[in-house]
């Protein structure tokens, strides 16, 4: 454990809970954690685990060798510019607010003609409060290796990460792992109303969609294998299986999804461009 490594998180909301709660004692101590949330009730959570609070930004950012900006991002620039007053040329700024492109949040934290570029943009998603995210990640020209190895160190505290190339992939991570449980979610309620349909209970048809979709997903994890042939493995000519394959196909399932999808990544770039002003 590096104790000696201090970090802020600037918000206090689930999703920095979820990391402070992976961090503390594995990558640095509670004691270095301090939080920065205007929430007063929700503080003594916080110290309770042995972490320092504020309602505003204080010079307690300047000791701090990591920022993690998690807040609204329609909040964004003007939390920013609260911050920079004790900004260090050594802090590695990460950043898990959705819709605020990399470059915008680099001129906010420096300036239009000399941005902050040591600088990590994160697209978590919700299975982080449970330790079981997965994360794209992507850096500025100022991360350097060490940085990148410290921002993976934080995000893999509460599941996987990717790295990508910039905010153009990060929409495209945005409409697949940031907005993809409500795809499960809404996935899962079919299955569930399509089992009392044909003869199920609700609880009976909720425990098979889940323990059906937990175990798929943990058999795709482990095989070498295409998903194609893992699909077909299950498909036999003329069954049950090909049966409703074949509804799927006639409703255009292939085509339904790449068309959320587009409509997410889309939308992401919208954000970008409202909240970037």
């Amino acid at each position: 454990m590096k104790n000696e490594l201090s970090i802020a998180f600037i918000g206090g909301g689930n999703m920095a809970a979820a990391l402070a709660s992976g961090l503390a004692g594995k990558v640095c101590a509670a004691a270095n954690i301090h939080v920065i949330d205007i929430n007063q009730d929700a503080h003594a959570a916080w110290q309770a685990r042995g972490m320092t609070t504020s309602t505003s930004p204080d010079e307690a950012l300047a000791r701090c060798r990591v920022w993690v900006f998690a807040v609204k991002p329609q909040n964004m620039k003007d939390v920013v510019a609260s911050t920079r007053q004790w900004l260090r040329e050594d802090t590695l700024v990460v950043s898990v607010a959705a819709g605020i492109r990399a470059d915008t949040l680099a001129a906010w934290l420096g300036t239009p003609e000399a941005p902050f570029s040591r600088l990590v943009r994160c697209m978590p998603n919700t299975p982080a409060l449970v330790g079981a995210g997965i994360t794209g990640l992507a850096a500025l020209d100022g991360v350097s290796e060490a940085d990148r190895a410290l921002a993976t160190q934080l995000l893999s505290s509460v599941g996987e990460v990717v790295w990508v190339n910039g905010d153009a992939a990060l929409d495209g991570v945005t409409a697949l792992s940031g907005s993809g449980p409500a795809y499960v979610f809404l996935f899962l309620e079919a299955l569930v109303a399509g089992g009392q349909k044909v003869g199920l209970t609700a609880e009976q048809s909720k425990q098979l969609a889940l323990g059906t979709l937990a175990g798929a997903t943990r058999l795709a994890a482990a095989s070498s294998e295409p998903l194609s042939t893992l699909r077909e493995r299950v498909t036999s000519k003329g069954g049950t299986t090909a049966a409703a394959l074949d509804a799927f196909g006639a409703a255009g399932f292939a085509g339904i999804v790449e068309e959320a999808m587009a409509a997410a990544a889309r939308r992401s770039r919208e954000l970008a461009e409202e909240f970037g002003k």
